[in-house]
């Protein structure tokens, strides 16, 4: 039986050990909205009334928010110097000529 994204987010809540308001905060750094409410439904048994299944895009949101939670934001881009040379580009070629020895 595969895991489901409830299985992953329980998995990743204990193997951090995180509460509620770690997991509100960590959404929070990728301007993903959630509340207590919905996490507890995410994390109740399958059988209970008030189960929720946990979509992708909650998921995929806690995910990224994890990483920079763990790393920190991602530096910004340096931009190359406009005086400097673009690299030379090598070019494909389909039929190189092979030297017969």
């Amino acid at each position: 039986m595969p895991l489901t994204n409830n299985d992953i987010m329980k998995k990743l809540r204990v193997a951090h050990k995180f509460r509620d308001e770690d997991i509100v905060k960590i959404c929070a750094l990728v301007d993903f909205a959630v509340t207590k409410s919905e996490l507890g439904a995410i994390f109740r048994n399958e059988n209970h009334e008030k189960y929720m299944e946990c979509g992708d895009q909650f998921l995929r949101n806690f995910l990224n928010g994890l990483v920079i939670h763990l790393r920190g934001p991602m530096p910004e881009k340096k931009h190359a110097k406009p005086d400097s040379k673009p690299k030379p580009v090598r070019k494909y070629n389909p039929n190189p000529k092979s030297k017969k020895e």
